[in-house]
């Protein structure tokens, strides 16, 4: 009687964790991973969730954090907000203890209450809009420089290729929009000229119109601020109708895959790049195995990547414990993390506290440094 009473009261104290949502497993730590795995932007998702993938292989390798091997759990954003709230829903329910994640920024701007609410850190490898920021309740951290940081890159080169008058497109969407705005009103504030603000629709294929509306302003420069996938359409028809002058793109063009799709009219185009991984003097090892955990190069944001999760590993070391509130604070206090992408502290908003924009060029089939 006495051994089937304790088999029974053992049953009962399982069946009461496993109903309560406790975890046997108190050898790991769950990470989340949020990443677009599918739509026009899956390439890049993919790319980022192997550079986590490899991170975390390198962080048991060498014994997990605390002693825990850490485990991860992949939720796809689509680069869509409703998609991405849900994917956010789907990490919190699957209880997690930090994040890392956040390609598009209008989708990773209504995650950031879901995790919020349930206390959850998330480190923000390439979202990047400013406006993140007004809707970050604390447990949101870009290492990636703002939008604020690109429109200063912008108008720096502008004002060296001694352009007077810019014209700008974007998409309306909250990268595109913000960097489009930001960049107008410091263009403007330097005392130069901005002769038109053009919005298109995604997927649009016919540009002729805008192209007639905007040589008809006389710009020395234009200014794409949305992504790759319909940047080198708007590239090349601007090239056929006769645009001649300089032409930038942001960072969210900067894939091989614009000067792939629009051929020669992307020579000479300039873009506004965050760190890539062929200029990163430290990165070396990193791509080494890269190709051979994945055999493929890593692509653009891949670095970025990489360091948000050895960055949440640290700040969970530094933490102590496997707990949300800790992690947070951790993370908040970070000065100096060594990311191969160059190192990583906070303002008080937790955006990165330094610029890591770098200007590209075009040439041949390749982006090269400008400088």
């Amino acid at each position: 009687m006495t051994k089937k009473w304790f088999s029974m009261a053992a049953v009962v104290a399982v069946m009461q964790l496993f109903l309560s949502g406790q975890s046997f497993a108190t050898d790991e730590i769950k990470v989340g991973i949020m990443v677009p795995t599918t739509g026009i932007e899956a390439i890049f998702g993919k790319d980022m969730e192997n550079a986590i993938l490899l991170a975390v292989s390198e962080i048991n390798a060498k014994g997990g954090i605390l002693g825990k091997n850490v485990i991860t759990t992949t939720s796809d954003e689509a680069c869509d907000p409703q998609q991405a709230s849900s994917a956010a829903s789907t990490l919190v329910a699957e209880e997690v203890v930090a994040v890392v994640g956040g390609y598009c920024s209008p989708a990773t701007a209504p995650t950031l209450k879901i995790f919020g609410d349930a206390g959850i850190p998330i480190v923000i490898p390439v979202a990047d809009s400013s406006k993140l920021v007004g809707v970050n309740p604390g447990n949101g951290f870009q290492i990636n420089s703002t939008g604020i940081d690109q429109a200063i890159t912008a108008v720096n080169l502008f004002k060296e290729r001694k352009i007077k008058k810019l014209a700008i497109i974007h998409q309306r969407d909250n990268y595109s929009a913000d960097l489009a705005t930001m960049t107008a009103r410091k263009w403007k504030g330097m005392g130069y000229e901005v002769v038109a603000v053009e919005v298109v629709k995604k997927g649009e294929q016919d540009y002729s119109a805008l192209v007639i509306r905007l040589k008809s302003k006389a710009p020395d420069a234009v200014f794409w601020t949305a992504y790759y996938d319909d940047g080198p359409l708007i590239i090349k028809q601007l090239r056929q109708g006769g645009f001649s002058k300089l032409i930038a793109v942001g960072d969210g063009s900067n894939s091989p895959k614009l000067i792939e799709i629009a051929g020669k009219a992307a020579e000479g185009v300039f873009c506004f790049s965050k760190p890539m991984i062929e200029y990163l003097p430290t990165a070396k090892a990193f791509v080494d195995g890269y190709k051979k955990k994945f055999n493929q190069e890593p692509g653009p944001y891949s670095a970025l990547a990489y360091d948000g999760m050895n960055l949440l590993a640290d700040a969970i070391k530094r933490a102590g414990a496997a707990d949300k509130a800790a992690i947070t604070k951790a993370l908040k206090e970070t000065k100096e993390f060594k990311g191969i992408a160059g190192p990583i502290s906070f303002k008080t908003d937790n955006t990165l506290a330094r610029s890591n924009f770098v200007v590209l060029i075009a040439k041949g089939t390749h982006w090269t440094l400008y400088k």
